[in-house]
């Protein structure tokens, strides 16, 4: 009996989250390392909001890191095209709180 959850259609599966979650995220201008900081409560809660049933894996986050980083590392060479845009950066304080600065 094959394992699903190494079949090349679950990989398929994952892959698309990843990039549907990467794509919501950049939108939002959170970072792949932000990301990976964030408690698994948020993270959930941020995939819910994306659409998407949260990963039950890291593998699938850490896959969601690396095409942010990316994505980075293209716009910083194409910052006039519109997919280098971020129309929701409002949004990111919803999730990814700056530090407090001590008196």
């Amino acid at each position: 009996m094959a394992d699903y959850a190494h079949s090349p259609a679950a990989e398929a599966g994952r892959a698309a989250k990843a990039r549907h979650l990467a794509g919501y995220l950049w939108d939002r201008e959170i970072t792949g390392s932000e990301l990976l900081e964030l408690p698994a409560p948020v993270q959930r809660k941020l995939a819910r909001s994306a659409g998407v049933n949260p990963p039950s894996t890291t593998e699938t986050w850490r896959s969601v890191a690396r095409l942010l980083d990316e994505k980075a590392t293209w716009a910083a060479r194409n910052p006039g095209h519109p997919a280098a845009q971020r129309p929701h950066r409002d949004e990111k304080l919803l999730w990814v709180k700056p530090p407090i600065t001590p008196w």
